[in-house]
């Protein structure tokens, strides 16, 4: 992704000319958790009183679904956000999904998914889930999912707004930096850089940041 332009200020361009698009392409960061939070917790229950699954499986296919999420999470950055179609169109839709957030990173109504976006993967995500799995182990399975992705979310905010001091958040955000402001072909691991180890797109260990996130 050729670097072209990036704002430190916490600002923003117009989308759309409508307004009403316009303002589904902003959310607060709260939004996914007063969205997801009340789901989460609606499958565990399903789980819990409708199929009486135990808590050591509720347990087990809740990371299972965090764990997945992991993968999902970075295969999305990595191979969607990050493809550069060649027609002009599809340069267009790729500035809309992604490439504003690395000529703005510090917009704040831009850096949690809205829930325009959010809803419908989730729904097709649940579905494809659904289709292979035993309808009650899906349930605890898909909290986890969704737990992956709320600490995906808000760690994402979090990375770009909160001052961290925490030697485990440094290491998240400085992976996440250098990913915007030294090289966007690597570093694909937002919350978390495990599968930049595992398929050899993480930094290497001398490069240092060529500008801080704050």
């Amino acid at each position: 992704m050729p670097k072209n332009y990036v704002s430190n200020k916490d600002e923003t361009i117009r989308l759309f000319e409508n307004d009403f698009l316009e303002a589904l392409s902003r959310v607060h960061w709260t939004v996914p958790l007063w969205l997801f939070i009340p789901i989460i917790s609606f499958l565990l229950f399903r789980g819990f009183y409708i199929y009486n699954m135990s808590i050591s499986n509720t347990l087990l296919l809740i990371l299972a679904g965090i764990f997945v999420w992991t993968f999902t999470e970075y295969f999305l950055h990595r191979f969607v956000f990050h493809y550069m179609p060649k027609s002009a169109f599809g340069k267009r839709i790729h500035f809309l999904i992604h490439g504003i957030h690395h000529d703005y990173p510090k917009d704040s109504k831009r850096l949690v998914m809205p829930p325009s976006v959010s809803l419908p993967l989730a729904a097709l995500f649940f579905i494809l889930f659904d289709s292979i799995m035993n309808n009650e182990y899906v349930l605890p399975f898909f909290a986890g999912f969704l737990i992956g992705y709320l600490f995906y979310d808000i760690t994402h905010y979090a990375i770009h707004h909160f001052n961290m001091h925490n030697r485990f958040w440094l290491a998240i955000k400085n992976h996440h930096s250098k990913h915007h402001y030294q090289n966007p072909g690597l570093g694909y691991g937002v919350s978390q850089p495990t599968w930049d180890y595992v398929f050899r797109t993480t930094f290497p260990e001398k490069e240092s940041m060529s500008e801080p996130l704050e």
